[in-house]
């Protein structure tokens, strides 16, 4: 089961595994939209790709030297130090992507088999041996009959306590993105209003169906956000069928807007640029819903 620390900390996931729909943008304004209303907020990256950390102006961050955010999540003997490598932003805090992490499927995949091993008397393989195929993990640090925790036993190192933690997931299925799923078990899910996300919602919604029954847990859909709506008949097509999908979910409409772009290039949300932006509503109601479905008061609303 999650952690404690991590189950009393408000964590979401924000998920989809089709590439493509703003689901990046959507996590740093709906981060930027949480400090509005007077939140410390701390950013988690775990996309290797990293299009967070450097849509956050830290791209430095991104081609650290280790320690990373990679090894954190695979050595064990490390994980103790995660609070070394949070950045501060004038928004969050931001536990940064690295390059590294472009190993950590192969290095996580690796530390489910050995989980599977040491739990499964049937399967006649030698944890050592898979151990022998890693680059951090060690079969003595898996101990539980599954390594999806990786993420949630790092953010239990913290020794900063933050009223929401936002994770940007990687726009693809595998150990990253069930591992982030696993430690939230609360997504927001971003999608375009074109007919290629159909495919796309039913496979997310199968993914997290499938991770429930392996690890035992229940993941909640915190809403649903509509990105780059335009006044098309596809558009209007499709946030029909994304009500229809998700009828007991609040479902956000993002229009297409510019400046959202400007204000990722310039490192930061809509809420810190310099040009308002007429969407900063819709995060900020984003918010309001959070802070309902978590039951936590705005510290200070500053919009």
């Amino acid at each position: 089961m999650p952690s404690q620390i991590a189950a009393q900390t408000p964590t979401v996931c924000v998920t989809n595994a089709k590439g493509g729909t703003g689901k990046t943008t959507i996590a740093i304004n709906v981060a930027g939209a949480l400090n509005e209303r007077g939140h410390d907020v701390l950013f988690v990256d775990i996309d290797p790709q990293g299009n967070a950390t450097e849509g956050l102006g830290l791209l430095d961050a991104y081609d650290a030297e280790p320690p990373t955010l990679f090894d954190i999540l695979t050595d064990h003997a490390v994980r103790d130090s995660v609070g070394e490598l949070i950045v501060e932003h004038e928004e969050m805090d931001v536990l940064p992507s690295s390059i590294d992490l472009l190993q950590a499927e192969h290095e996580l995949t690796i530390a489910d088999l050995v989980a599977w091993t040491k739990t499964d008397d049937s399967v006649a393989v030698d944890p050592a041996d898979l151990g022998q195929l890693a680059i951090n993990i060690t079969p003595e640090a898996i101990t539980g009959e599954h390594a999806l925790d990786s993420l949630d036993q790092t953010l239990a190192e913290l020794d900063t306590e933050y009223d929401y933690i936002i994770i940007d997931s990687p726009p693809f299925y595998g150990k990253l993105t069930d591992t982030a799923i696993y430690a939230a078990q609360n997504v927001l899910v971003p999608a375009l209003t074109e007919a290629t996300s159909e495919r796309a919602i039913e496979l997310l919604i199968d993914q997290i169906a499938a991770l429930e029954g392996q690890v035992d847990i229940t993941v909640e859909t915190v809403g649903v956000v509509a990105n780059r709506v335009e006044q098309t008949n596809e558009d209007a097509t499709m946030l029909s069928w994304l009500n229809e999908v998700f009828e007991d979910y609040p479902l956000w409409e993002v229009r297409k807007r510019v400046a959202l772009q400007r204000a990722f290039s310039a490192g930061t949300s809509i809420f810190a640029y310099e040009q308002q932006v007429d969407m900063e509503d819709v995060f900020l109601d984003i918010a309001k819903q959070f802070e309902t479905h978590f039951e936590r008061e705005p510290q200070e609303v500053t919009a």
